[in-house]
């Protein structure tokens, strides 16, 4: 420090004794004669060059080191700087536990790849298929016009006044905007969301359910079904040691799950899908995750995927009254993902949802069971991933905790406006009758039907490659096929440090241009392989990459048998 800015600092702080220069400092906080020195060494030392090493300097270092201060660093030019507050060793350890494989290595490879080919670099394939992520209009699903027609009006008003939209249309955009501040889509709303919308999700309920009654005071409005998901376990989890909340997940399951509790700090509780049966629930299974967790946890919470992801299976109702049976009487919080609801393409298969089982069920499970179900606007048809829309509905929730939920989602002030609107939408679409439901009805229609048909395809294909098996696509947007993956390969992943799956996309990454997501990103039975895989192509460029993942794995195969 130069004598010139020493002359600024006040007099007194340098004729205070020892004791009141560090009052209020805890016990770990007060520094030794080390520090004792170095502020003796600001007032008259002379600066510090590249090759000091005196010993009020190592003794202040090592001071800072015990009282956990970022030490100094000498630069090359002789200019002190500190080193980084927030470094890995000191960043919270939980969020390097966190791992999401759907955006993971093999997703960052591919957009490497891209980015190669675009600059000119030669490769054995001219583009990238990316089929790692449900993402439907990146890969090409066209949204539907009447929901964009809405949207566009309440972003721009003036178009209102346009001739060329349909009446139906004008008409949600002008409900929608009365119900924001201001008649803009750009002021905040209400916490828990715009109370109008939440309405129209309560009555959509309704309609789904059969007529069993919502409340739209128990809908909250979030970013995405993600978000709505977070805030459940952020409510649930809780204790420490042998008292920590334990969530029971399913194995395959999708990242989020596991990331989440990583981040809170939360014991996953793994139950296996029953891939031998097309990825069913097996009660004894539940039971058998239960009981052996209870023995290092306190499990208070068991999630639910439905219709399956990764899997694409579709539970039918017996097995979601069992699931909801096991729930009431080992006392555990229901968590219902079912945001792929209208994705059911499978003979003999329907969605139903776990709230209308629960009240088919009566009011003993109907009055006790606690459930939290969660909806998007990403998947089914509508595919609308960008604008983050979605919802949650609680039920039988206390009421003290309830108000512990309304102050925790306010923090954030709310969702996404338009993707509340755009959730308005999907749960009000055009109805019979007025002039934009023929057109709504045939883009739904054929947007399903494609998905139907490339489910279909997917599994045909696959299963005629040896060493890959397909269970039927029943639902979603995915397969999850087992692979066989030779010993040599395994061996020769295994000597790298990888995981066999991920050595295997990774390859085919490389070698085709075709970007999956392994097995192993996403949980499976010790010894076996998969890989993860959207149906979202459209049907020419599917067929291209399941003749390209075919011929690879005959490749892989042959090359270390």
């Amino acid at each position: 420090m130069s004598a010139t800015r020493m002359q600024l600092l006040s007099p007194r702080l340098f004729s205070r004794g020892r004791s009141e220069l560090f009052a209020g400092c805890s016990g770990a906080q007060r520094p030794g004669a080390g520090a004792a020195t170095r502020v003796r060494s600001l007032t008259s030392s002379p600066p510090l060059s590249s090759s000091s090493s005196s010993p009020d300097r190592a003794l202040s270092s090592v001071s800072a080191t015990r009282r956990g201060l970022p030490q100094e660093k000498m630069s090359e030019n002789g200019v002190t700087s500190r080193a980084k507050i927030l470094t890995i060793d000191t960043m919270n350890p939980t969020v390097k536990k966190v791992e999401y494989a759907v955006r993971g290595p093999i997703v960052a490879r591919a957009v490497e790849l891209e980015r190669e080919l675009l600059e000119g670099m030669k490769k054995p394939f001219a583009e990238v298929i990316k089929a790692n992520i449900g993402d439907a209009h990146a890969m090409g699903q066209q949204p539907i016009t009447f929901f964009r027609q809405v949207l566009a009006l309440c972003s721009y008003p003036e178009l209102l006044n346009d001739s060329t939209f349909p009446e139906d249309a004008k008409s949600r955009a002008r409900r929608i905007l009365q119900s924001c501040g201001g008649y803009s889509m750009g002021s905040y709303s209400a916490s828990q969301g715009i109370d109008s919308v939440r309405q129209d999700v309560a009555r959509y309920i309704e309609r789904r359910d059969g007529g069993v009654p919502c409340d739209p005071d128990n809908i909250y409005l979030t970013t995405g079904a993600s978000d709505g998901i977070v805030t459940m376990l952020k409510l649930l989890v809780c204790g420490e040691g042998a008292d920590r909340t334990g969530v029971m997940i399913s194995i395959p399951q999708y990242p989020l799950y596991s990331a989440a509790l990583a981040e809170l700090g939360a014991v996953q509780i793994n139950y296996y899908l029953n891939e031998e049966k097309c990825w069913s629930m097996d009660i004894s299974e539940l039971q058998r995750a239960l009981d052996e967790a209870r023995q290092h946890c306190n499990p208070r919470a068991l999630c639910i995927i439905n219709p399956g992801n990764p899997t694409g299976q579709v539970q039918n109702r017996d097995c979601i009254e069992d699931v909801i049976r096991f729930a009431a009487k080992e006392r555990l919080f229901l968590m219902a993902d079912e945001v792929y609801q209208d994705n059911v393409y499978a003979d003999g298969c329907q969605f139903h949802s776990f709230k209308k089982v629960l009240f088919d069920m009566g009011p003993e499970y109907s009055n006790t069971v606690e459930l939290a179900s969660f909806h998007s606007t990403s998947k089914c048809y509508m595919g609308e991933c960008g604008f983050r829309g979605g919802y949650m509905e609680i039920i039988n929730m206390d009421d003290e905790v309830k108000a512990q939920l309304t102050k925790l989602v306010s923090v954030r002030l709310c969702p996404p406006v338009p993707g509340q609107a755009l959730m308005d939408l999907v749960v009000n679409p055009p109805q019979p009758g007025e002039p934009s439901y023929v057109n709504f009805i045939k883009e739904r229609t054929a947007t399903l039907s494609a998905l139907a048909d490339k489910a279909k395809l997917t599994e045909q294909v696959l299963n005629t490659v040896r060493g890959i098996s397909c269970n039927p696509v029943q639902g979603a947007m995915y397969s999850f096929p087992s692979i066989t993956i030779p010993e040599k390969a395994v061996k020769e992943a295994t000597d790298m440090g990888q995981q066999p799956d991920m050595f295997y996309c990774m390859k085919m990454l490389e070698e085709t241009g075709i970007c999956l997501v392994p097995g192993s990103g996403f949980g499976q039975k010790a010894g076996t392989y998969h890989f993860r895989m959207t149906i979202l192509p459209p049907t020419d460029k599917l067929k291209i990459l399941l003749s390209k993942v075919k011929e690879f794995h005959q490749k892989f195969t042959q090359q270390y048998s």
